[in-house]
């Protein structure tokens, strides 16, 4: 009989689910220390866990029997993914059990910040009657942008919607007609959107590229009287920045509910009297509380009884001799979407086929795919993995859909992507030498060697004598070395159009690119960034 180890507190449904499910044994111990959480472990199929219980590496070596672990709520930093996949322990969160509390806190701090309540409040209770200080602004009819259109971001916009708001709406995968279905005006170029609302709210993860998407330079450019609200994450607005525009006069106020330390170390904008702010309390309602108890009782229960896998947060149970023969064909299916969504960055992507061939037909392709596609969405969604990948990219109107041939004309094994963006097609092909170099050998319709690993630079150009050497001298002036090239012609005409890949060492100052992009033959550049060859694939715990 599978036994149920509860460590931290759980709500009282969450519990009686469990107790109440045939078959499923279920034990409560809290407050224990962590040679203690070992010991019960030895004895235990999965266990439930808060926030208290931490799951190390060291706690988690050797627990042969534990089959799952569930957090009952969003983030799992008490856990550690990598020891838990290498013992074939599925990791699980609970990511809808706190989205109506968070979309209902974001809509209060709103409400709160722009008819002052809590400076109003603050009055009464010193006893003063005052009506004339505290004059506030009607939300209807005026525009909300709303950056990150999620599970959380769209419960916003439809609550805004309620209130008779224009919602607007960046996000740089959700369709147009997921978009319009929620009454939401979509935007790709964050910078378009922001001049056009009275109030910007975030609901993006905390990603290299989403830290501070909400800056200096962009405060500047939104309209004079601008409020900004978190609820998401700290850091993803900066705040140095927020309190000097608000200091300035041009943003009129601010709500938070996240800070980049918490609790914060410069309590400088807390501080001011135009910002509302709140101690990370978004999701602390009674109700979310019971919700994610329910939900991570639930995935057990589902677990147990029906062999289902749901809201994983590591790769699927498989030996570890499947795993270390799989992992450079996930790897080159994940640099491959890491690169097409770099190279295509600005343009929707709405479908992605791949093609396997060879050897890379009989492997399980479908992890593969997932790598891929977690590659492919790696830098817009925090909680991407090998598991929830494709679910992800359906739930935002992207189609994934796989071919398979056992004959490969050009190599052993190959992994062919197509991916439809609203710019047009892109594609882009990778095979495996030696299990261990993973190469580029197609870009749309050049073919190529290339290694996919870290810097690298995609130039077009005119097929002409000397642009190499050109290249090479501009990149040399600037302190940029060159560690690898590779060339393509279309049809291998020469004189015509033409492609090249150099793998950089460093990455090169924005007066490189432009003395490169400047080149009369040259007609595009992008840099792009992979991890160095042989890195840890952190979105699968390995």
């Amino acid at each position: 009989m599978p036994r149920v180890l509860i460590t931290d507190g759980l709500s009282a449904a969450g519990q009686k689910l469990l107790s109440e499910t045939p078959g499923i044994e279920l034990v409560v111990k809290s407050g224990l220390k962590p040679e203690e959480v070992r010991e019960e472990l030895k004895n235990a199929d999965a266990i439930i866990v808060r926030s208290a219980t931490k799951l190390t590496a060291a706690l988690l070596d050797g627990q042969t029997r534990l089959k799952a672990i569930v957090r009952a709520g969003v983030g799992v930093d008490n856990i550690d993914l990598a020891a838990a996949t290498k013992q074939g322990i599925i990791v699980s969160n609970t990511p809808a059990g706190n989205t109506t509390s968070t979309a209902e806190h974001t809509i209060a701090l709103l409400m709160g910040l722009v008819r002052q309540i809590g400076p109003a409040s603050q009055t009464m209770r010193e006893g003063k009657w005052d009506r004339k200080s505290f004059n506030g602004t009607q939300l209807a009819g005026k525009t909300i942008g709303v950056v990150g259109l999620g599970r959380i971001g769209l419960a916003v916009a439809r609550r805004c919607r309620g209130l008779e708001m224009n919602v607007l709406g960046y996000d740089p995968f959700l369709s147009p007609e997921k978009a319009a279905e929620q009454g939401v005006e979509l935007f790709r170029d964050i910078d378009a959107m922001l001049p056009k609302c009275d109030v910007i709210t975030v609901h993006t993860p905390m990603t290299e590229e989403t830290k501070g998407i909400i800056n200096a330079t962009r405060l500047a450019a939104m309209k004079k009287g601008v409020r900004i609200i978190n609820a998401a994450r700290g850091g993803i607005v900066d705040e140095t920045a927020l309190a000097d525009a608000i200091e300035s006069g041009h943003v009129a106020g601010a709500a938070l509910d996240v800070f980049t330390s918490e609790p914060p170390k410069d309590w400088r904008l807390p501080k001011l009297p135009q910002v509302l702010a709140t101690p990370h309390l978004a999701a602390s309602t009674d109700e979310a509380q019971e919700q994610v108890a329910v939900e991570a009782a639930e995935i057990l229960q589902a677990f147990f009884t029906r062999n289902e896998v749901r809201h994983a947060v590591n790769m699927a149970a498989i030996s570890a001799k499947e795993v270390e023969g799989l992992k450079p064909y996930l790897d080159l299916g994940y640099r491959l979407g890491l690169f097409l969504a770099q190279l295509t960055r600005g343009a929707a992507v709405n479908s992605a086929t791949i093609t396997y061939q060879g050897d890379a037909a009989g492997r399980p392709t479908k992890l593969i795919t997932n790598a891929f596609t977690a590659g492919l969405l790696q830098h817009a969604l925090e909680e991407v993995n090998i598991i929830n990948a494709e679910l992800m990219a359906r739930d935002r109107g992207i189609s994934i859909t796989e071919t398979k041939s056992n004959i490969s004309a050009d190599f052993a094994s190959m992994i062919s992507v197509s991916i439809g963006t609203t710019e047009g097609e892109r594609q882009a092909a990778g095979t495996i030498f030696g299990n261990e170099f993973l190469r580029l050998v197609r870009l749309d319709e050049y073919q190529m060697d290339a290694y996919l690993d870290g810097l690298m630079l995609v130039y077009r150009h005119k097929d002409v004598p000397g642009l190499i050497g050109a290249i090479g001298t501009a990149f040399g002036k600037h302190q940029v070395n060159i560690s690898r090239m590779a060339l393509g012609r279309a049809k291998n005409q020469p004189g015509g159009d033409a492609i090249a890949i150099l793998n950089l060492d460093n990455e090169p100052s924005e007066a490189a690119l432009k003395e490169v992009s400047g080149h009369p033959d040259v007609t595009g550049v992008q840099l792009v960034t992979l991890p160095p060859a042989g890195a840890p694939l952190p979105w699968l715990g390995l």
